[in-house]
C-alpha cells in the first residue's frame, strides 16, 4: 500500500470502518511510513479534540491539509509526499 492509498482509507480505518485485510495493510503502511504515521497521529488528535468539543490545534489542521494537498501533486511510484514543518 502506498501513501496515496493509505491516506484515502485512513479516516475509515481510524473509524473502524475498513475490512480486516485493508486494516492490516494500513497498519503495515503506518508502521513503515513515518510521514503517514505522523498524519494518522494528527487525525487521532483532531478526532480527540472534536470529541471533547474543543478546537483542534490550528497547526495540526494546517499540516494535515498540506499533506493531503501534496498527495494531489505526487505521481504514482514517487514514494509519496513529504511533510514540512514538523
Amino acid at each position: 500500500m502506498g501513501c496515496a492509498e493509505a491516506v484515502r482509507v485512513l479516516q475509515a480505518y481510524l473509524d473502524g470502518e475498513t475490512d480486516e485485510v485493508t486494516a492490516r495493510r494500513v497498519v503495515a503502511h503506518l508502521d513503515d511510513c513515518r510521514d503517514c504515521g505522523m498524519e494518522a497521529d494528527l487525525y487521532r488528535e483532531i478526532k480527540k479534540s472534536l470529541a471533547r468539543r474543543e478546537r483542534p490545534d490550528a497547526r495540526a489542521v494546517e499540516r494535515l491539509r498540506g499533506f493531503g494537498e501534496s498527495l494531489l501533486h505526487t505521481g504514482p511510484g514517487d514514494g509519496g509526499a513529504r511533510i514540512s514543518g514538523g
